[in-house]
């Protein structure tokens, strides 16, 4: 097994190559309160593991530059290439998941939470409260369905065995609209999501805004702040399980759009 490893070192290095770039984009591992040296040994372990059923695959024996030299610019080209799908396929599964966190934004300033920012260590960005919360859920229920099994399985073994950097050229234009279509599908689904609470929220203003028309002397400005928060609270509580099996459903989507990116594009059948 080593003596093979060694003799086919450029071919791992680029599953190495592939997989370090999914593991810098993916969620939850991008992070950078993960530490470095564990992003680098997982992607060794990732690449060691799927190295002796793919290595001797015809269709990466046979990529260009492959026979040149170790500092070939063809093998260089194809570090590159690799590295632009390990990014594609870490960055559409934090579109996917990326989801939760809009639906959060979007019913945050209607009930009052607009201003409500605080840093999230996982996205190392400013995050409304509510998206940050949401955000967390999303990432609990990634954990709980096997999103890190499907990430390595379904995202980066399946994606050795049915795709490299020659049949992603030829198959751009897939992959241009799997990620045209996730962005497309984040807002569709973020306001899926977020449609309980945000129009129960419109029904609670319009309700206020009915009431300070039919009695004038209530200062419904000061009282519809609180209403807004309990009552956006209270929805969150009672469709948080709902919320759970929606983003599970999400994930599900996300992972059968990329399943079929490796049956288009590389011709491989994912199981």
């Amino acid at each position: 097994m080593f003596d093979e490893l060694l003799q086919k070192a450029p071919l791992f290095l680029l599953f190495f190559v592939r997989a370090i770039a999914m593991i810098e984009t993916a969620p939850l591992f991008s992070s950078e309160s993960i530490p470095q040296t564990a992003k680098v040994s997982l992607a060794l372990f990732a690449a060691f593991a799927v190295f002796p059923s793919a290595s001797g695959d015809a269709g990466w024996a046979l990529l260009p530059g492959m026979t040149g030299g170790v500092f070939s610019l063809g093998n260089a080209l194809l570090l590159v290439g690799e590295g632009i799908i390990g990014i594609i396929i870490g960055f559409f599964i934090t579109i996917v998941l990326a989801a939760a966190s809009s639906a959060g934004q979007f019913f945050s300033l209607q009930m009052g939470f607009g201003a409500s920012e605080t840093f999230d260590p996982l996205a190392q960005m400013e995050n409304p409260l509510l998206g940050q919360f949401l955000n967390l859920v999303a990432l609990l229920t990634f954990l709980m369905m096997g999103g890190l099994h499907d990430l390595f399985l379904g995202g980066f073994a399946a994606s050795i065995k049915s795709l490299n950097v020659v049949e992603l050229v030829n198959g751009r234009e897939n992959v241009t609209a799997m990620l045209a279509g996730g962005l497309t599908r984040l807002f569709l689904n973020a306001v899926v999501i977020s449609m309980p609470i945000l129009g129960t929220l419109f029904l609670t203003s319009l309700a206020t805004g009915l009431i300070s028309k039919a009695a004038p002397q209530i200062n419904i400005l000061s009282e519809g702040f609180p209403i807004s928060i309990g009552v956006a609270f209270i929805l969150i509580m009672a469709t948080l399980p709902f919320m759970v099996e929606a983003l599970g459903r999400v994930l599900e989507s996300g992972f059968r759009s990329l399943q079929d990116l490796y049956i288009e594009v590389g011709g491989g059948i994912v199981g």
